[in-house]
């Protein structure tokens, strides 16, 4: 059985105590794209964003003579690889520990390579987020500390299948990273169903999943930007297929990973071997994640289109990190497609309008009305009577 702990940091002040290092897996830099099709989700599932996308779409076409192309459109994270490492390692060593940081963006792996020609952060771990086609899902897998020098190789090999998939050559990849002694392979948020297929099918898909492919997964993920059901959810599914539980933040925004590892390993390489041969794994949350999800989600969404002026040049306004195809086809930041140089006035007051909830008294009044207390008291490993 693996031994696994978890403890929340607004519990027990020293629950870091007695562990020499803490480890930060699972977040994102400006290098990871993120799609924008879940806004035509959205519009789908909630009627009431349907009349905004719609006059969105409608002024585009009239004004701009461009379609409104979700699927190819995507934004990125504010945050350089430099600075969310800056920012994950500094929440850890506040914390008195040693960090490590593993980041892990989508489909792509610039981050760590670009991070590994600074001196404070050449021993980062070579890692990804890959997003592996599932019939009408596409689950998560965050493969860790893939070996340097094959590392292109190996994200090749990622997306060639990414591209073609199939079921046996999925269980051939993860049995051939399984393989790698020292690469560490998770499902991220195993119980979310981000492509909407419907909570029984996605769990159908899961079980199927891991009945397959499971033996060559390390952990599944505790998910530091997922709701309190959805992770217990996942603890119970790693109690079902005796799997280890891990922590990942899944940051996007400027808020540091609301959970982390505790471990004593000097070396990632160890940490891993941690996981995956002692089967040991030690979750803390941070005190984050102890606000309302509603509120984190509305935060992490404020975080995406705010404006850094102190960010390196192309981080610093929102819609120089956000993309979409000119009436040719290339895909080019907003800042460039704007007829005059700035967002049209309707963007700006849906802006400054989601700006605006993230604000004082607003936001206040938000926070009590997303308020989660009752949550608290259950914690991950508790049920109701």
């Amino acid at each position: 059985m693996p031994n696994a702990s978890i403890s929340y940091l607004w519990r027990d002040k020293d629950a870091s105590r007695g562990f020499r290092t803490g480890v930060s897996l699972h977040s994102h830099t400006n290098q990871s794209k993120e799609t924008l099709d879940f806004l035509a989700n959205f519009g789908n599932q909630y009627p009431v964003m349907r009349p905004l996308l719609a006059r969105l779409e409608r002024r585009a076409k009239e004004i701009h003579g461009v379609s409104v192309n979700y699927a190819a459109s995507y934004w990125t994270p504010p945050m350089t690889p430099k600075l969310a490492f800056d920012l994950e390692s500094r929440q850890i060593e506040m914390l008195g520990l040693a960090s490590m940081v593993s980041i892990s963006d989508h489909d792509n792996i610039n981050a760590p390579m670009l991070l590994r020609t600074v001196p404070s952060a050449r021993h980062i771990p070579v890692s990804v987020e890959w997003s592996a086609p599932y019939g009408p899902q596409s689950f998560h897998l965050g493969v860790h500390n893939l070996p340097s020098a094959r590392a292109q190789e190996w994200m090749a090999t990622l997306a060639e299948f990414s591209a073609n998939p199939s079921g046996n050559r999925l269980t051939e990849i993860l049995r051939a990273l399984h393989n790698e002694p020292n690469v560490l392979v998770i499902f991220n948020h195993p119980m979310w169903d981000l492509y909407m297929v419907g909570k029984e099918r996605h769990g159908f898909l899961v079980n199927e999943f891991l009945q397959k492919n499971g033996a060559y997964l390390h952990a599944l993920e505790l998910n530091g930007l997922r709701n309190w059901d959805e992770n217990r959810s996942a603890r119970r599914l790693a109690e079902k297929w005796n799997m280890v539980l891990i922590s990942g933040g899944d940051r996007h925004g400027v808020e540091p990973n609301a959970n982390i590892n505790l471990t004593n390993a000097a070396s990632f390489t160890e940490f891993v071997h941690e996981i995956r041969r002692e089967r040991k794994s030690s979750v803390l949350f941070m005190p984050q994640y102890a606000q309302p999800w509603k509120h984190r989600l509305l935060q992490s969404t404020i975080d995406a289109i705010r404006n850094y002026p102190e960010f390196p040049q192309g981080s610093r306004n929102w819609d120089e990190r956000a993309y979409h195809p000119d009436g040719n086809g290339v895909v080019r930041p907003l800042s460039e497609l704007w007829p005059k140089g700035s967002a049209p006035l309707f963007m700006r007051g849906v802006i400054a309008m989601v700006q605006l909830l993230g604000k004082g008294p607003v936001a206040g009044g938000l926070r009590i009305a997303w308020s989660e207390s009752h949550q608290l008291r259950l914690e991950l490993g508790e049920t109701e009577s």
